[in-house]
């Protein structure tokens, strides 16, 4: 008899048909962040067939690449808010109007 478990919403669920990485991109930051803590708690424990860690591992990939989306926008915001360039320094504005940086 397969064993059966209980899912919260936020988890993925087993099966070939199911996609790992539905929904992830409209998760917040927290909300990516919380859920990757309990997929990493359920790979740890080893409690998961082969199959369901797969879909484990997939999602756990995409929720820290949409974690690390939020956290790089938050760096390219402080970094406008700042008045730095790309490089991280400060923007100059030219003779022509334009910025560039120093």
């Amino acid at each position: 008899m397969p064993k059966q478990t209980t899912r919260a919403t936020n988890e993925p669920a087993a099966g070939p048909a199911a996609d790992p990485t539905a929904g992830v991109a409209e998760l917040s930051y927290e909300q990516a962040r919380d859920e990757l803590v309990t997929v990493v708690a359920r790979l740890e424990s080893g409690a998961e067939s082969l199959e369901e860690s797969l879909a484990l591992w997939e999602r756990g990939e995409a929720l820290a690449t949409r974690c690390q989306q939020w956290l790089d926008g938050a760096r390219e915001r402080l970094a406008a808010a700042r008045g730095e360039g790309a490089a991280g320094g400060p923007t100059v504005t030219t003779d022509d109007g334009t910025g560039r940086d120093a």
